[in-house]
């Protein structure tokens, strides 16, 4: 048993309010986690990459890794996904995995890694039937999803992904798989 901090995955979507990710990195790192970025392709246009790698103290990511390339990231002890995007909800919910980030979503499910979204999009987006039903089939999948309001990025609160998180991880925060053969295995 060590006491290392617990590790976030932030995951990072082509956002306006992108920009103010530095907001949730810098609340987890109060609550003692230590904080790794995965941006989309587009979603790392709309981030200040120097200043998010300086404050987090390791480099984003948005590609895959070469075959025999170190890991650059310890794997997550839980996932916020802020500010998650149309685009990014649909295709996960779909098991789209055409992106780095969206390859790491979809294995963070298989693994267990509890994970918080906040969503970013605009009203008329969200009026499109793959939006709630992509929701729902995330909520099954036992996602915990903020009730931000689309369109209404004043009222987004950054820090709603830790309290969506904190209340539901075990201590040690341990990552579970969902398949039941692998957890007896270990």
């Amino acid at each position: 048993m060590t006491d290392k901090k617990p590790f976030l995955y932030v995951v990072v979507c082509a956002a306006g309010i992108a920009g103010d990710v530095g907001k949730l990195i810098t609340a987890a790192q109060e609550r003692q986690w230590e904080v790794g970025v995965v941006a989309t392709p587009q979603g790392l246009g709309f981030i200040d990459a120097a200043a998010v790698e300086a404050q987090t103290g390791y480099p984003i990511r948005s590609a895959w890794r070469l075959p025999g390339e170190p890991r650059p990231l310890p794997d997550p002890d839980a996932v916020a996904v802020a500010p998650a995007t149309f685009n990014t909800i649909n295709k996960w919910a779909a098991g789209i995995s055409d992106t780095l980030a969206l390859g790491i979503l979809c294995e963070a499910y298989g693994m267990g890694v509890p994970i918080a979204v906040l969503p970013c999009l605009n009203a008329a987006q969200a009026a499109h039937p793959a939006y709630p039903e992509s929701l729902a089939r995330l909520r099954r999948m036992g996602v915990l999803i903020s009730g931000f309001e689309p369109g209404d990025a004043r009222g987004f609160r950054w820090e709603e992904a830790l309290e969506l998180l904190e209340p539901g991880l075990p201590e040690p925060r341990r990552r579970r798989s969902r398949r039941p053969d692998a957890d007896a295995a270990r």
